[in-house]
């Protein structure tokens, strides 16, 4: 399946000051797939091991760090063959295993930088903590990958068939019902289905959820299974609270995430740690909140206020028993925690587009779901699960802050309002992947 990442790995290819990559990414988002893939176009010779399933190579990082006599170790005594600097993509998946093999990559950017080298791993953040590892800050590339965007699932069940009538289009043009009406019904299958690529895999060839779901529930279960293999001991029953915790808390109107609902009278400082496991390791996204909406938005976050979100929306749908016929319920009884997957659904196509988002709240009284970062501009973002766009806080922040454009992403279609200090766009939801273009 087409994935946006593969540019990424070309851009890093042809880097002038290409160093060693480390990619990271939750566990069964396609790391491995799309990493060989791009192997086997862009490198004549590709060298593949994975520290999971040999667990031998992780032995020959034992030694020493040195990163000629590893290569060589390597080709004599595994591959039997050489391993040429410039023509070889050397790649190492499940990196995490071994964690020297981390800190290894600074002696191949040193030592041998014309070899393109790539560590590839899900429990990274995890693994770094757990063994207080020497980092090799500045000696190492980064990618971080996710699960499918909706533009991803777009290309796997359409083909480039809708973005080339889109590209017939201005940016700021109302679609035609045929085609809005398409994105849609696309729209809120990707909601239920997800991002993981055996889950849309399996849609594509049988447009089945029931299979779909089996799919689901066994990658949710091996996420479980992941706790009692590598969360320290002293932690494990407070990470499955968690987890268990996290949809029951988005499908309350103010999602803050709150400690005490995971465990009563439990703290921040009781589960802090916990939570952070599940951050590190990917499966859930934390969303903080800014009251001083300036440039660097990063350095206004309140870190003990936020909202805690799935990796997924397919994954978030199967564990809280979503289903596609309560999507589409309009009725009140659904209505909370549809927008709760809206919400997640933004979170995760604003991360794929590479922001590090925000929420602004004042005090009590207002809130706007989003703020992202872009050319020295804050940018706020208000998502509606319907065609209501009515937002008296986005109001409220855009005439204190001025600032120069803003979003609201909802059903409705394609509309720009020009006011005296903002230029306020309303995106479909579907279009969402299409923001980075209009800030152009």
């Amino acid at each position: 399946m087409k994935r946006q990442i593969l540019s990424d790995f070309k851009d890093w290819k042809n880097s002038t000051n290409r160093k060693p990559l480390l990619l990271t990414g939750v566990r069964q988002c396609g790391k491995t797939y799309v990493l060989q893939q791009f192997a086997k176009e862009c490198f004549d010779e590709v060298v593949y091991f994975n520290f999971e399933r040999d667990p031998r190579i992780g032995e020959v990082f034992e030694r020493d760090l040195d990163a000629r006599r590893i290569v060589n170790d390597l080709s004599n005594l595994f591959l039997h063959q050489p391993i040429k600097s410039g023509k070889t993509i050397l790649i190492f998946d499940e990196i995490q295993i071994q964690p020297k093999a981390i800190t290894a990559l600074k002696y191949f950017q040193e030592d041998m930088p014309e070899l393109a080298v790539v560590g590839a791993g899900s429990l990274l953040g995890v693994s770094i903590r757990a063994n207080q590892l020497s980092f090799p800050v500045g000696k190492v590339d980064r990618l971080v990958m996710y699960p499918m965007s909706f533009r991803e699932f777009l290309w796997a069940n359409e083909g480039d068939a809708y973005e080339n009538s889109l590209s017939q289009y201005t940016l700021d043009e109302a679609l035609p019902s045929y085609i809005s009406s398409k994105l849609q019904e696309l729209y809120f299958e990707y909601l239920i289905v997800g991002g993981m690529p055996e889950a849309v895999k399996t849609w594509v060839e049988t447009k089945d959820i029931a299979q779909v779901s089996r799919v689901q529930e066994n990658i949710l279960f091996g996420y479980e299974n992941d706790f009692a293999k590598h969360a320290p001991g002293s932690e494990l029953t407070k990470i499955q609270s968690i987890w268990e915790s996290v949809p029951q808390q988005l499908a309350k109107d103010n999602n803050k995430f709150v400690f005490s609902q995971v465990k009563k009278s439990a703290r921040a400082k009781d589960l802090e740690e916990s939570l952070g496991w599940l951050v590190d390791a990917g499966l859930v996204h934390r969303l903080c909140k800014v009251e001083n909406a300036v440039i660097p938005l990063s350095s206004n976050q309140d870190s003990t206020f936020y909202k805690v979100f799935f990796c997924d929306t397919g994954l978030l749908c199967r564990k809280a028993n979503f289903t596609m016929k309560s999507l589409l319920d309009q009725a009140m009884n659904s209505g909370g925690f549809r927008g709760s997957i809206t919400e997640n659904y933004v979170l995760s196509e604003l991360l794929n587009l590479g922001y590090h988002p925000f929420f602004w709240r004042s005090g009590n009284t207002a809130e706007v779901d989003f703020l992202i970062e872009d050319e020295g501009r804050v940018i706020p973002v208000e998502a509606k699960a319907n065609i209501n766009t009515k937002a008296k806080s986005f109001r409220l922040f855009v005439n204190k802050y001025r600032n120069e454009i803003g979003f609201r992403l909802s059903l409705k279609n394609i509309g720009i309002q020009d006011t005296e200090n903002t230029k306020t766009i309303s995106l479909p939801l579907y279009l969402l992947w299409r923001i980075k273009d209009h800030l152009k």
